[in-house]
This record gives structure tokens, sequence and C-alpha cells, in this order.
């Protein structure tokens, strides 16, 4: 299945990935990084829940307007229906409602369609089947932490593949832990119809530019769906092992945990959007992070739970998506070196002190861990590191850690300053000093940009942070041929590659699609906004719900990698708020 063909429902809770063809191919309960209860996006084996014709067939996916409530319609000889995919979200006694519990409503709409319906969870990553027990509405699968449950008003002998004639709206109900004791189809419209209100209550109150309206809605609710709500971590996917390529190349990665920097652009997209909660709870998570590593020696990513166990297994008996394998459970980049997390760190939390809205979020424990991650950023910059993309080659002191270790420090040394701390002229000095270095270090005259790494030669598209970061005016020369420079290296049919190196499992075949984002952000800012919406129009998103993967053929214009990516996501938004023009150009 490709994954153009996958729409994402979810509640801040788990997610779930539905096919065109009516299959719940990719399930995770009780929360994003548990193992799967349906997985055949990894394996044919792998266990789903399908609602389709009969005779089979692919439908015509949409959300309803401006929600995260997923509706395919299917056509057949017999008849027309549609399936109606949600997990319950909304607010309940003055917190919100979100059990982690799937529904599929099932609607007639022509004729009388035949249909099929399978039910086939997995015991994780065993594949094992569960043992079942049946009662007069429900069936209870059981080997799980926890009870699993298909309450449903479909007769229960059409549960396992045989067709029948659907006559009425039906009603399926997938719950972990506690099971529905109550009257099943108005308890789905309610829960429906509450759950539509907040999404589309959700979006009013986001911000949207002018252009790409509905692409950065979309994008907004994806986002969301990478939150997990009960500890304020915010996930890099909700899949593992989606291979970055069609050639086998071994990069298939395990993104269902914690990255902090892609948290750091993940609360300035919402930032954008006028959504702040998202950075009230993280900053819950970061501080227990914090308290718990020595030393404030953060590393890369957590487990949604704040831990840092991610041990990385190859599941060799798990095919891979589209048999391109290895399944990996767990990624060992959490024992990498990534210097530029503290710079980030600093930047997710200067925003409360900045903004007198977040008075009230000032604690002296924020304020402690800003200047701590600072002071560990200043200490750090300069020294050897696996850089942003997490090479698994030979460390080296890359340009974007040395930036986003210069921002930290900068920032802090200016919030210092307004607070009349003692640490703001040292903070200053000190920021002032490495920003002199990378100049020097880094800057390459003969390619005429700034080189990915300390005295290198090789460009990567990070480099275009140095754009976004403010490390230099706007207006500098050197801003905009570090942008040519990267083009002219890195680009291909509009969309740009992270770098064109070995990286260890060979050269990239795909372009990155956060870096064609950064593409247009950095265009738009250094005046170039004809330039910028050009990009922009050509790198629309892929999928026709406008979900976006991590990675892009610039050739076939497939999607690859994990799906959907909050990176790119992230990537949208800015660079649709920085290439749109302003309301008051358009009202």
């Amino acid at each position: 299945m490709r994954l153009e063909d996958l729409g994402l429902v979810g509640n801040c809770q788990f997610n779930a990935l539905i096919s065109r063809s009516g299959g719940v191919e990719w399930l995770c309960f009780p929360r994003f990084d548990s193992e799967p209860v349906f997985g055949r996006l990894l394996d044919p084996k792998g266990g789903t829940f399908e609602v389709a014709p009969a005779r089979g067939g692919e439908g015509v996916q949409r959300y309803l307007e401006n929600t995260n409530v997923l509706e395919t319609v299917f056509t057949a000889p017999d008849g027309q229906f549609r399936v109606i995919d949600f997990a319950p979200r909304f607010s309940q006694y003055s917190r919100n409602f979100r059990p982690t519990a799937l529904f599929r409503i099932i609607e007639p709409l022509q004729g009388t369609p035949l249909v099929r319906v399978s039910c086939s969870p997995v015991l994780g990553w065993s594949k094992d089947r569960p043992e079942r027990t049946a009662g007069s509405n429900h069936i209870s699968y059981h080997g799980y932490g926890a009870r699993l449950r298909l309450t449903t008003d479909v007769s229960l002998s059409f549960v396992d593949g045989e067709p029948f004639a659907l006559t009425g709206r039906k009603v399926m109900a997938l719950t972990w832990g506690e099971p529905i004791e109550e009257a099943l189809a108005p308890l789905a419209d309610r829960f429906l119809d509450a759950t539509t209100r907040h999404w589309r209550v959700w979006v009013k109150q986001c911000n949207i530019p002018p252009s790409y309206q509905r692409e950065v809605i979309r994008s907004a609710l994806a986002l969301k769906l990478c939150c997990f709500e009960d500890t304020g971590a915010i996930i890099a996917a909700p899949t593992t092992s989606i291979p970055e390529s069609h050639d086998a190349s071994g990069r298939n990665w395990d993104y269902r945990y914690c990255w902090l920097r892609d948290s750091f652009y993940t609360l300035d997209a919402f930032r954008l959007l006028g959504h702040f909660e998202e950075r009230e709870k993280f900053i819950d998570y970061l501080l227990t992070v914090a308290e718990r590593e020595q030393e404030l020696a953060l590393k890369p990513l957590y487990r949604v739970d704040g831990s840092d166990k991610t041990p990385e297994v190859i599941m060799d008996h798990w095919a891979g998506y589209e048999g391109l394998g290895p399944v990996r459970v767990g990624n060992d980049a959490v024992n990498h070196i990534q210097h530029d997390v503290f710079g980030e760190m600093v930047l997710a939390l200067t925003p409360i002190f900045l903004d007198e809205r977040f008075v009230q979020e000032r604690s002296a424990a924020s304020w402690r861990l800003l200047e701590r991650l600072a002071a560990r950023a200043l200490k750090v910059a300069g020294t050897i590191d696996a850089g942003i993309w997490e090479l698994r080659s030979a460390s080296q002191v890359h340009t974007f850690s040395s930036v986003m270790c210069w921002a930290g420090a900068d920032r802090v040394a200016k919030l210092a300053e307004q607070r009349g701390a003692h640490s703001a002229a040292q903070l200053a000095s000190a920021a002032s000093e490495l920003r002199g270095k990378i100049l020097s270090e880094t800057w390459n005259p003969a390619k005429k940009s700034f080189a990915a790494t300390h005295g290198g030669d090789v460009l990567d598209a990070a480099v275009l942070q140095l754009v976004t970061m403010r490390f230099l005016p706007n207006d500098d020369p050197r801003l905009a041929s570090t942008i040519d420079a990267v083009r002219a290296e890195l680009e291909n049919d509009g969309w740009l590659y992270r770098y064109r190196m070995d990286d260890g499992f060979g050269f990239p075949t795909v372009a990155f699609t956060l870096c064609t984002y950064w593409l247009v952000e950095a265009l738009a800012r250094v005046g170039k906004m004809d330039e910028a919406r050009a990009v922009l129009e050509r790198a629309r998103p892929q999928s026709p719900l406008g979900l976006i993967a991590e990675d892009i053929d610039p050739k076939s214009k497939r999607m690859w990698g994990n799906f959907p990516q909050a990176y790119s996501h992230v990537g949208l938004i800015h660079a649709a708020f920085a290439a749109s023009p302003p309301w008051h150009d358009v009202l």
C-alpha cells in the first residue's frame, strides 16, 4: 500500500492509519510507542481491522471539514456506503476526554451493498493471534496488558469476513481498558458529534495565512495528533521502519519517540498558529527530563513517558513495508551526541519570558534551566557530534549544531540583560566569541557558502537555518549566496536533498521534505518572495488528504519515510506563513 493511500485518525493518546481499502493498517495501543495491535503496514500477517466491499476495492477518502474525522466512501455494483473513523476527543468535566478507543461507523448511501468486516489483531511484535471469547454483542481478545474488546451491533457471525447486506447504520468500537457498557449507537452519535465540534473549534482558534489555508489547517491537525497529551511529549511520527526510499538502503527508523529538536520546531509552528497549550505541557515534560539527567547531558530523544529506554532491536520475522526491511523497534540515536539540542531547548523556553501572556509560567525552575542550557551549549559548541542528520558514520563539528548553540546563548544573554542578571555580560561575550568562530571556520570561499562542517567543503540543507536563526542580517550577501549554492548542489526538480554524500548507507536517492520548506522560508526572509512562492507551489503535499511523509522521490513524486512526519508538516506551516502575503494586503 502506498503512503498516499493512508489517512490518520487519533486523539493525542493513540493514532491509527487507515487505508483506502478500508483497513486499519497500523495501530498501537495504548500509546504511540506501544506494540502494534494492527501492523499490516509492515507485514501482510501483521493484523488488520478491515471494513470493505465484499468483492474488495478502494474507496475515496476525505476528512470531515476541519476535523480529524476520516470518511471513506465505497462504491460497488450492489450499492454505496461510507465508513467514518474517529478517535473520540472533546472537553468533559473541564478536561479533554480522550479514551483509548477507535470508532468505526458504517452507513449505507445507495442500494444494499454487501460489506465484509474482518477484525484480526496481533499480540504485538510476536505477531501471535490472541485468544477470543464472544459475548452477545462483543468479542474480547486476550493476552494484552489490558482488556481489548470489540463492541458492535454487527452480527458477530459476520466479524470474521463473511459478507452481509448493509441495510442500516452499524457501529464498531475497539476499546482498550474499560469496555463500553451502554447503548452503542447513541454513544457513537454523541461521541462523533462532540469530536467533530471539538476539532472545528480548535481549527477556528488557529491563526492561518491568507494563502495555502487548507494545507496549513491539515498540517496543524496532523501536528496536534503527534502530541501525547498525558505528558506533553511530541513524537516525530506515528510509525516505525517506513523506508526512506525504494532502494532497500536500510534507512528504516523508529520515529515514535520525542526528539527534543523536532519538538522545538513543532512548538514554533504552534506559536505561528496561535496555540500555546502544547508549549506549556512540553515545558513540564522538559523539566522532568532535565531533572533526570545528571549534568544536563540531554539525549536527542526520549520515550513519551520521559525515559531514555529505547534500545534498537531488529524484528527479523517482520517483512517490512512493501517487503523493504528491516523493521526496527527503538532507536540507537538516543546514544548519539547532538549538541544542537541545548540551543533548541533554550528556544523552546524563551517565549514564556518574552510574551506577557505567559507571566504565570515564568518560574524560578524554568529560568535556572535556561541558564544551565545556555552554559551547556557554550561548553559543547565547536566540538564533534553526530549532527542534525544523525549520521552513523564518523562524527564531525557540524555548523548547524554550532549555530543552534550560539542561538541559545545569544537569546539567554538578551533575556539576562532584560532581567538585570549578573550572567548577562558574560553570556553576551561568549555568544559573540562563538559567532565569530563559526563565521571564520564554516564559510567556504570556493563554494561561496557556509559549509556543513567547520573547515569542510560539503554542503547540507541545514545551513539554510542560518537565515531563520538570524545569525546574520537578512541582507548579508553571504546568506543569499549560501541559498544559491545549496540549490545548485542539492535541488532536484523543485525538491531539496539533505546532502549529497555517503552517510554510511550509501548516497540518498530521495529528497527530505522538510528541507524544501526550509528553502521557501529562507528565500522569503532574504526578500526573494516570488522564488519562495514558486518553490512552495511545486512542493504542495502529494497526498490527497494533505498528509506529508518524511521523504519524497523527486522523479516519481512518491512519498517515503515515516508518515505523517511532524517535521514535514512543521516545515509547510513555516513556509506558508513566510511565503503568504499578510492579511492586511488581502482583506
